[in-house]
C-alpha cells in the first residue's frame, strides 16, 4: 500500500508537497484553502519587524515565450508558454502582531496541517539578532510547527538582511545560533542561489545548528526589455531593480544547487525548490535526497494555491510508487537519494576511445558541411 507520509524533521507531514513562501502565503484564506485542496504543509510569507513599503504597479510577473520562435515577454498571447515568474516584492508588509492572531486561527482550525512560518530579521548587530529571537518567539507561542529563515530573498532593500546574509557564511552561522537558542520547533534555513559555492554556506548553517535547508529561492534577475518603446515590460516612473526569477527556467540551475548541498551532507535534511510543476520534478529533488518539496510559480498559476497542480502530485506520487511496488517500494523514504551518486566531477565522465576520436581534426571541420558560395 503507497504511503505519502513522510517525516522531515521530526515533522509528520500527511505528503510531502509544500505551499512555498511567496505571495499568496500571505493570506490567511489562502493558507486554509491550501490545506483544503491537499497541500502536506504550507510557509508563510515572510514575516519580519521592520516596516515594509512595496513598490507601486505590478509585484509579480510570468516570462512568456513564443511557442514558434524565440521571443521572451511578460505580455500576454496565443501561442506562448510561460517559462518563468519575476517578483521584486518584498516581504509581508503586515506586522508579527497581525500574523500571530492568524497563525493561531489557523493551527486551532487545522491541528494536522504542518504550518512553517517563514521570518527575516537583519544581520551583524545585537539587536538585530534579537530581533531574529522575538520573531521566533512569537511565532512559535502561535503554533508554528517549524521556523524557516529567509536568508535568501534577492532584492530586499536593506544590505544586512535577505540573500546578502545568505552570502557570508559567518552571518548564516551567527543568524542561525541565534535563531536556536530559543527555538523549540524545527529551525530550516532557505538559502540563496546566488553564491559561488552554496556548500559554503550550508555548511556555515549547519554548524549554527540548522535542522534542514530549503533550497533554491529565486535567482536575480531583471525584466525584459520592450523593443519599442526601450522601457524594461516592468518598471515605476522609467526604473527598475533587480527581482527574483523562479519557475521552470530555474529548475536545472536549482536542481545543480541542491546536489551540490545532498551530496557534501547525506545524512542532513533538504527541501527542494524551483521549478516544480508536476511530480516528474518533484521526482528529481527526491531523487537528489529531498524530504520535503517547495513549489510557488506553478500554484499562482493555478488559482493562487495550486489545487490541481498539488492534485497531480498526490497522484503522480501514488502512481510512481504503485508501478514500483514490485521492488518494494510504498514510501518515499525507499528511493530517497538513490541518484545522488550519479553525479560526479566532470574528469570523471567517460571519454570515447582514441581510435573513435580525433581530436577535433575531422574530415569537415565545424558543425556543418562546407558549402562553396559566389
Amino acid at each position: 500500500m503507497a504511503d505519502l507520509s513522510t517525516l522531515f524533521t521530526g515533522i509528520r507531514f500527511e505528503n510531502p508537497f509544500l505551499l512555498a513562501s511567496a505571495p499568496p502565503t500571505e493570506s490567511e484564506s489562502n493558507i486554509t484553502r491550501a490545506y483544503d485542496v491537499g497541500w502536506g504543509g504550507v510557509v508563510t510569507k515572510t514575516i519580519g519587524l521592520h516596516p515594509v513599503v512595496n513598490v507601486r504597479g505590478p509585484k509579480t510577473k510570468f516570462l512568456r515565450a513564443d511557442n514558434t520562435g524565440s521571443r521572451l515577454s511578460m505580455a500576454k498571447r496565443p501561442d506562448s508558454t510561460v517559462v518563468a515568474s519575476w517578483n521584486w516584492e518584498l516581504i509581508s508588509d503586515k506586522p508579527l502582531d497581525w500574523w500571530v492572531p492568524r497563525l493561531e486561527a489557523i493551527k486551532k482550525a487545522y491541528p494536522t496541517k504542518v504550518l512553517v512560518a517563514s521570518i527575516m530579521a537583519g544581520s551583524g548587530t545585537d539587536k538585530e539578532l534579537a530581533n531574529w529571537q522575538v520573531l521566533v518567539e512569537g511565532v512559535q507561542a502561535a503554533g508554528a510547527d517549524a521556523i524557516e529563515l529567509n536568508f535568501s530573498c534577492p532584492h530586499m532593500d536593506r544590505v544586512d538582511m535577505g540573500s546578502n546574509v545568505g552570502r557570508d557564511p559567518v552571518l548564516c552561522s551567527v543568524s542561525t545560533q541565534a535563531v536556536k537558542e530559543v527555538a523549540r520547533v524545527p529551525v530550516w534555513v532557505k538559502l540563496t542561489p546566488a553564491t559561488a559555492n552554496i556548500v559554503e554556506e550550508a555548511e556555515a548553517t549547519f554548524r549554527g545548528g540548522a535542522d534542514a535547508i530549503s533550497s533554491s529561492n529565486t535567482f536575480p534577475a531583471l525584466p525584459p526589455l520592450d523593443p519599442t518603446t526601450l522601457d524594461f515590460e516592468i518598471n515605476v516612473d522609467g526604473f527598475v531593480s533587480s527581482g527574483g526569477l523562479g519557475g521552470p527556467a530555474i529548475f536545472p540551475q536549482s536542481l545543480a544547487k541542491m546536489a551540490d548541498m545532498t551530496q557534501a551532507f547525506p545524512g542532513r535534511e533538504f527541501s527542494g525548490i524551483g521549478g516544480i510543476s508536476s511530480f516528474d520534478q518533484a521526482l528529481a529533488y527526491f531523487l537528489l535526497g529531498c524530504g520535503t518539496v517547495q513549489v510557488a510559480t506553478a500554484a499562482m498559476l493555478d488559482h493562487a494555491i495550486g489545487p490541481n497542480v498539488v492534485r497531480g502530485l498526490i497522484d503522480g506520487m501514488t502512481s510512481f510508487l504503485d508501478q514500483n511496488a514490485d521492488r518494494g517500494w510504498t514510501s518515499l523514504e525507499d528511493f530517497r537519494g538513490l541518484r545522488r551518486g550519479s553525479i560526479v566531477p566532470h574528469s570523471e565522465i567517460g571519454r570515447p576511445d582514441s581510435a573513435d576520436y580525433h581530436g577535433g581534426y575531422e574530415d569537415a571541420e565545424g558543425y556543418a558541411v562546407a558549402v562553396e558560395t559566389r
